[in-house]
């Protein structure tokens, strides 16, 4: 008989065994193994690694694979997400028995994402928005910008570096002071907070600078807040934020003591 293996979707609070449907990859049944009140959400496989050369094929594995967590999400509440090809050897009494053996380490884990979910929050500026407005406000840079149009072409040249200067110059402290003050109101609203520096603009941000980023864990009930504290910022002018979720908690879970 050939070596058995269950691939790991998640861990869920459920003392249930029971069938998800064929919603794995590859339409693969997927079920629960149970363990006291914690449960594997698992399909069964042979004990290799899904590898490809097909570009399009691993991208749909792992949408696949992102689609059994969604869904164990919206049965179970909270999970613990794995990442893309977490397969461990064995049949369903030797996941019950790693279950068993790692019980402490997943319920803690699991208790602390109980009834909350990752969100990622993006906040931008529009350099030209902020500069233009600044220019509005400051009337010794008005005068700059007046006295450039009357110069000879030498005299304008350098106060139209130096007007360059200052607006970068102001533009910067606007944004870092809103930076500064809207990550004190974010973390009043959130549970857990990082920030994310390798986060990359998205494709509709292309024309703005990204002021901040970050990764949050968020109970259900401070969705709502956090909404309108990010759609207060929205709303200013030269600023705009991407709020996106709510996803697995993947970035606050810690699987390192696992065996």
């Amino acid at each position: 008989m050939a070596e058995e293996a269950r691939y790991v979707y998640s861990v869920a609070k459920t003392a249930i065994k029971e069938n998800l449907g064929e919603i794995g990859i590859e339409k693969r049944e997927v079920f629960t193994i149970p363990y006291k009140d914690i449960a594997a959400v698992v399909h069964s496989c042979p004990p290799q690694a899904y590898d490809t050369k097909d570009r399009a094929r691993a991208e749909e594995w792992i949408l696949e694979h992102s689609y059994v967590i969604d869904q164990a999400m919206k049965r179970f509440g909270s999970v613990l997400p794995f990442s893309f090809d977490v397969i461990l050897k064995g049949d369903d009494s030797a996941i019950a028995m790693w279950l068993e053996k790692n019980y402490k380490i997943l319920r803690e884990n699991i208790e602390n994402v109980q009834g909350k979910a990752e969100y990622t929050i993006q906040i931008y500026y529009h350099y030209d928005d902020l500069a233009g407005k600044i220019l509005e406000d400051d009337a010794e840079l008005d005068g700059i910008k007046t006295r450039i149009g009357k110069e000879s072409k030498g005299m304008a040249y350098l106060l139209q570096k130096k007007l360059d200067q200052k607006l970068k110059s102001l533009v910067s402290q606007k944004a870092a002071s809103l930076a500064e003050s809207s990550l004190s109101r974010i973390r009043s609203s959130v549970d857990e907070l990082k920030t994310d520096g390798r986060r990359r603009t998205a494709e509709n941000y292309k024309s703005l600078s990204l002021l901040a980023s970050y990764t949050c864990l968020v109970r259900n009930d401070m969705v709502a807040r956090l909404g309108e504290i990010l759609d207060e910022i929205n709303c200013q002018e030269g600023f705009r934020v991407r709020f996106t979720g709510p996803w697995a908690p993947f970035s606050f879970v810690d699987y390192r003591e696992l065996s």
